[in-house]
């Protein structure tokens, strides 16, 4: 067969593979300048600013959050690994006699039957940061700031060891579940959403993160929505707000009710 023939419309081999070629081609043009950028940057508001972000060129994306005013109260806590461990029996107890003023919300032994958060068997740096937090308005709550207003430091480090102390509440998640949500075991690499298990699990927790595992699906989905608009913003170097943002609605409801499963 000549040449003249193979290149022919008449061809249908030829018209069919240049019709694939070109269809792979615009796959790939809309993969890799549109798709893929708009699921690494939710700010992009258009194809265009998705194709220019794709092709390095620099445009202005208009700000969807409230920006952070700068009198913020922000953590000044410093969080190691080895903060606080090794609690001695004085101390937990002296923390038992300062838990009393919290029972009404976070129940006798640390768990509570409200919205609020279980405290037993929490990491203490967990705990202590929070109590900080809340004494310094670094985490605003009308509730908190007065339950913590005459607190000391060596109170606050007392009662974080005896809620450190208590046996937490189990997770339960049976095995024909699977491993979880995908938000959970994975995150979302495309959105530098990193897996909640790797800051908030038994094995790789991040200092100062807190122990998730039979804590309320109200109150898991509230403070992630607080993290996202910003009402919240005393965690350290603003991880969980950068996380919080790229998440969508049900993810957050996904992780929420994974992690409040129990028995």
């Amino acid at each position: 067969m000549s040449a003249g023939r193979l290149v022919s419309l008449r061809n249908p081999w030829f018209t069919t593979s240049v019709a694939l070629t070109a269809a792979i081609a615009l796959g790939a043009v809309y993969t890799g300048f549109v798709w893929l950028p708009s699921q690494t940057n939710a700010g992009l508001q258009s194809v265009w600013d998705t194709i220019c972000s794709a092709a390095g060129v620099q445009r202005a994306v208009p700000v969807t959050e409230a920006v952070m005013p700068a009198a913020t109260q922000t953590t000044q806590v410093v969080v190691t690994p080895q903060m606080l461990h090794n609690a001695s029996a004085e101390s937990i107890g002296r923390g038992a006699t300062f838990a009393l003023r919290c029972t009404t919300c976070h129940g006798a032994r640390g768990l509570s039957e409200a919205e609020v958060p279980n405290l037993a068997g929490q990491y203490v740096a967990a705990i202590y940061k929070q109590l900080q937090d809340f004494k310094s308005g670094a985490r605003p709550s009308v509730v908190m700031a007065s339950f913590v207003a005459d607190l000391s430091d060596p109170d606050m480090r007392d009662l974080a060891a005896y809620y450190a102390y208590l046996p937490r509440p189990p997770g339960y998640h049976p095995a024909n579940d699977g491993l979880g949500p995908q938000i959970v075991t994975n995150g979302a690499p495309m959105r530098s959403i990193a897996a909640c298990g790797s800051c908030h699990g038994r094995l790789d927790n991040k200092a100062g993160s807190a122990w998730l595992e039979g804590q309320p699906a109200a109150y898991l989905r509230t403070q992630l929505q607080a993290f996202a608009s910003g009402a919240r913003h005393n965690d350290i170097s603003g991880q969980m707000r950068n996380i919080a943002r790229q998440m969508k609605q049900p993810e957050i409801e996904a992780a929420a009710a994974y992690y409040a499963n129990q028995p």
